[in-house]
């Protein structure tokens, strides 16, 4: 070949190399990792019914919901233990039993001041397990039964499948204990069917229903 062939082949040889690198096909976008689903938040507990937070006394064995405002690490369902307390994340234990849900919530606001910038926190009483009432004697079911704020007699009864056909609806009776003393109260069962509130009387948790 002759020398100015070559040197016109040398001086396009860099252009043709630069060409080919241009003309490949240039990368599609990078692909993004569309986002995971973010996780559903847990349904609120809602509040048993009857339930008022300003008068309820929450006891044992309560189940209550504590929500603190924008921080679900500290907000959880619990259930309050035999000696009263419940345990919380930065808290530990905290007196439960014996306050009302406001002031429950008012409580682990005051102790989580330390930690979270004006906390705001509500407290929910799920289920009611602490107030309980007994049935003795002639009825469907003996034995314990979960009270309902402001139960009557004759719900309680009902509660307990009614009187059997050997129950003597005349000498029903409850046992009460009040300031330790055990208290007798006389029911007058059939004046409280006819719809006499005054003898429909509202129970108190630890009643006992006693049906002969």
């Amino acid at each position: 070949m002759k020398p100015e062939r070559l040197l016109i082949l040398a001086f396009f040889l860099p252009s043709l190399f630069c060409y080919s690198q241009n003309t490949e096909p240039a990368a599609g976008p990078a692909q993004v990792a569309a986002p995971a689903p973010a996780a559903p938040e847990p349904a609120p507990l809602v509040s048993a019914p009857g339930v008022d937070a300003n008068t309820y006394v929450i006891g044992p064995s309560d189940v209550l919901a504590v929500t603190v405002w924008k921080e679900p690490d500290l907000s959880r369902e619990i259930l309050v233990r035999p000696d009263g307390m419940i345990t919380l994340p930065l808290l530990g234990d905290v007196q439960a039993s014996g306050l009302t849900p406001l002031q429950l919530a008012c409580q682990i606001a005051a102790k989580l001041k330390k930690y979270v910038q004006d906390p705001n926190v509500s407290v929910v009483v799920g289920a009611i397990h602490s107030k309980v009432i007994y049935l003795l004697g002639e009825v469907g079911r003996k034995g314990p039964v979960e009270m309902t704020p402001g139960m009557t007699l004759l719900e309680a009864i009902a509660s307990a499948s009614g009187l059997t056909d050997y129950a003597n609806a005349k000498k029903i009776y409850i046992l009460r204990d009040k300031d330790g003393k055990h208290e007798r109260i006389p029911v007058h069962y059939k004046e409280a069917l006819k719809g006499n509130s005054q003898f429909n009387l509202v129970l108190e948790p630890g009643d006992t229903i006693v049906v002969p």
